[in-house]
């Protein structure tokens, strides 16, 4: 089969220009999923059924790239709506947590901080014909300890023989995972300003 190329992002490769696909439909499910997450954290305080949901999503994010690989469904829409739908997740689940009392505001702001960051950089890819970075394997691994550390951290909340067992576990993966988050932040800053300093992207 033959690969294109999405202009403006050297390297990454696509299938399909297909909207409907199967992977395309499990990022839509995934991000359906968010004002759910939040009105069980917030409205019922339904903790059990948000980590569910919390869960359904993981399961999902890593489904929709392996079908996209194995089917040959790669798209252009799907290379967007996977970063979007892990953005939202985090988002949502920090501060819905937050709300909660059950992280504080400062750790928000710390990951809030790292995706402004990489929202800066997007008029400077801009400058230079490029729509976008690619996603790296560091992100990915930063972004899964933040979608089930948080889980985690959200059990271990509550008050149930065990409960401390999630706790620790939850905030080593917490520290763990806002670290890597801002490391894969400045490789994407390095990139960035790589591409910025290097020549134009022909359009």
């Amino acid at each position: 089969m033959t690969r294109r190329y999405a202009v403006g992002v050297p390297g990454t490769a696509y299938d399909t220009d297909r909207v409907l696909t199967v992977p395309n439909v499990l990022s839509l499910v995934r991000l359906a999923g968010v004002p759910v997450f939040l009105w069980l954290v917030l409205g019922p305080h339904a903790d059990g059924w948000a980590v569910v949901v919390l869960a359904v999503s993981g399961a999902t994010d890593f489904l929709d790239g392996y079908l996209a690989r194995s089917r040959h469904e790669v798209s252009r829409v799907g290379q967007m709506l996977d970063p979007v739908a892990d953005r939202t997740y985090i988002a949502a689940t920090i501060f819905g947590l937050a709300i909660r009392d059950v992280i504080p505001w400062w750790l928000v702001g710390i990951l809030v901080l790292r995706d402004v960051c990489m929202a800066l950089l997007v008029p400077l890819l801009r400058t230079r014909g490029y729509t976008s970075l690619p996603v790296h394997f560091l992100g990915k691994v930063a972004t899964f300890c933040l979608l089930y550390a948080f889980p985690a951290v959200l059990l271990g909340a509550d008050r149930f023989p065990g409960a401390i067992v999630f706790k620790v576990s939850g905030w080593a993966f917490v520290i763990w995972g806002a670290a890597l988050y801002w490391w894969a932040g400045l490789l994407y800053v390095r990139q960035a300003l790589a591409v910025v300093l290097g020549p134009r992207q022909l359009p």
